[in-house]
């Protein structure tokens, strides 16, 4: 072989090198990057599909301990879940009470300042990290006629904030909606 043939022969060999080289890359880290891409590119109603730590073990009664909170005697289809976090836990808490016992149930709570009445949807409705969705109802912001509001920011104890809302679901029973921040 001359010397011209035997460099030809090394570029060839290098190029096929590289060119397999980039070929098992991609075979490599194309599902990652498709992965990535569909995970950022969809639009859920809920988000809990991207957040992976769920506490199974977050009852009512779990919760509203963290939260600081006596859940009403009257309370009735009550809900909750904790996401773990980096740095903090999302709770969530839901239940229903008569509406003329929400007032009262307010009041022990001592917002910081009078709740708002919203009697539309909001138009905007941003996606939360711990969405409602995760308990199968939807989000308190896309609801008309609610009255909400932030309890504490921040709290005594462990909590870093507690919000507060409450749907009428009909003449007789309200669904009041907690979101802390732990």
């Amino acid at each position: 072989m001359t010397r011209t043939q035997v460099q030809a022969h090394h570029r060839t060999r290098a190029m096929r090198a590289v060119h397999a080289l980039g070929v098992a890359a991609l075979c490599l880290t194309g599902p990652a990057l498709a992965a990535c891409s569909a995970t950022a590119g969809s639009d859920a109603a809920d988000r809990s599909g991207e957040v992976l730590d769920w506490d199974d073990k977050a009852t009512p009664a779990t919760v509203s301990r963290q939260m600081n909170l006596d859940l009403p005697a009257n309370a009735t289809d009550k809900r909750a879940a904790r996401q773990n976090g980096f740095q903090d836990d999302g709770l969530l808490l839901v239940f229903t009470l008569p509406t003329s016992g929400v007032d009262g149930f307010v009041e022990r709570l001592g917002p910081e300042s009078e709740l708002r009445q919203r009697d539309e949807p909001r138009e905007s409705v941003a996606k939360p990290m711990t969405p409602f969705s995760h308990l199968g109802l939807p989000e308190p912001e896309s609801l008309p006629d609610v009255r909400e509001g932030q309890v504490c920011a921040p709290c005594d104890g462990d909590l870093n904030s507690l919000a507060i809302a409450m749907h009428r679901l009909d003449d007789g029973k309200s669904r009041v909606y907690l979101r802390a921040v732990d």
